[in-house]
């Protein structure tokens, strides 16, 4: 939809709203494609028109800012003081329109399956458990059914969201990719309850048997093509997801190969659709760590004669306080543009206390920065 005015002409407008409106907002927004600036210009020229509105409970708000056409914010406040209501009670009123008039979009299954997003990086400690599953989380917010794969053999995922690992003696995605287990994989599957996911994300916990992954993937009978390990275990469920999110183990093994594989671009999807991730940190060991991994990727690309698209850099743990090396470390992540970077990630505490509580970043933090920039990796997957 196009604005009646120019995007320049507009100011700043600082408000309150209550958290859960403003996370709803935020939220809906994004399902929908639309500016927030955008939504609650609408909602306010709506509210303006519309008489006889509930009174919204704003106690508790806190800080909200957008921008809204030059002299809109005046106009609003002489009709509040017409109303008898407050600048904020306003606001709230016309979020709480603009949501009801715009309601999110019920998703149909992709007839090719889930699209499938992978975050790897042999480089231990750079993030990429905190990225998948903040991404997953946020794709379920937006609507999307997502199943989170915790495939590192180390199990970080699922003990941070706190789940235990499988038993070693019990059928788990290993035991499926080596064709040793029983059962179907769905019955693996673990619900992540929480009403802003509302019943839409699911964890494939980890088991401590993936350690031995590689070696058996390397010698057994029953994988006769070791590269479409992963994406045979996971077949029966693809069509119960629109995105699979899987957290990659910190190698250059048999293992990651699977997982690059699955992150091909198939012959009926379109390009971009899967690809792969990278947390990176804003240092030189990250660089030298992305030059082994792509360095796979190609390999891998060249051997089967496939495209796996490296979707974006994820740098992580941003700090600028720094100093010189985190700049212009940063700084040659951009240079190369090809993969692009797609968000920095703040170094805030609100992570490592989620993580400490076991909750769900989104869940713990929903307004913090880091939150948002995992709904922007989202936002960008899922338009």
């Amino acid at each position: 939809m196009t604005a009646p005015y120019k995007p320049e002409d507009r100011e700043k407008v600082v408000s309150k709203l209550p958290s859960a409106l403003r996370r709803e907002l935020k939220v809906r927004a994004a399902q929908l494609g639309i500016d927030i600036q955008d939504a609650v210009t609408e909602g306010l020229s709506a509210w303006r028109t519309t008489q006889d509105l509930p009174q919204v409970d704003t106690s508790g708000g806190g800080p909200f800012s957008t921008y809204l056409p030059v002299g809109m914010q005046g106009t609003i406040k002489a009709d509040c003081k017409a109303r008898a209501v407050s600048f904020a009670q306003g606001l709230a009123q016309a979020v709480q329109l603009w949501l009801d008039s715009h309601p999110a979009t019920r998703r149909s299954p992709r007839p090719t399956g889930a699209r499938r997003l992978i975050f790897g990086n042999q480089k231990g400690g750079v993030g990429k458990t905190a990225t998948a599953s903040g991404v997953a989380q946020a794709l379920a917010e937006m609507g999307n059914r997502v199943c989170l794969v915790d495939f590192d053999p180390q199990g970080h995922l699922t003990k941070q969201l706190g789940f235990i690992h499988l038993p070693i003696d019990e059928p788990s995605l290993a035991k499926h990719m080596l064709g040793e287990a029983r059962g179907e994989i769905r019955d693996l599957l673990i619900p992540i309850e929480d009403g802003c996911f509302g019943g839409r994300l699911f964890l494939l916990p980890g088991c401590k048997d993936a350690f031995l992954l590689d070696a058996k993937l390397a010698t057994s009978r029953h994988v006769r093509v070791k590269e479409t390990a992963l994406e045979k275990a996971l077949e029966p469920i693809e069509q119960m997801f629109d995105f699979i999110v899987i957290d990659c183990p910190p190698s250059l093994g048999y293992t990651m190969d699977t997982a690059l594989y699955y992150a091909r671009t198939r012959d009926d999807e379109d390009e971009g659709t899967s690809g792969i991730f990278i947390p990176v940190l804003a240092e030189d060991s990250s660089a030298d760590a992305f030059d082994m991994l792509d360095e796979q990727i190609q390999d891998l690309s060249d051997d089967m004669d496939i495209t796996i698209i490296s979707l974006g850099f994820v740098v992580n743990m941003y700090d600028s306080r720094r100093g010189y090396i985190a700049t212009s470390s940063l700084d040659q992540w951009k240079q190369i543009g090809d993969p692009p970077v797609v968000v920095v990630i703040p170094d805030q505490s609100e992570q490592r206390k989620a993580v400490r509580l076991k909750q769900p970043l989104l869940v713990y933090a929903p307004e913090s920065e880091q939150a948002d920039a995992m709904r922007t990796i989202a936002l960008r997957v899922a338009a």
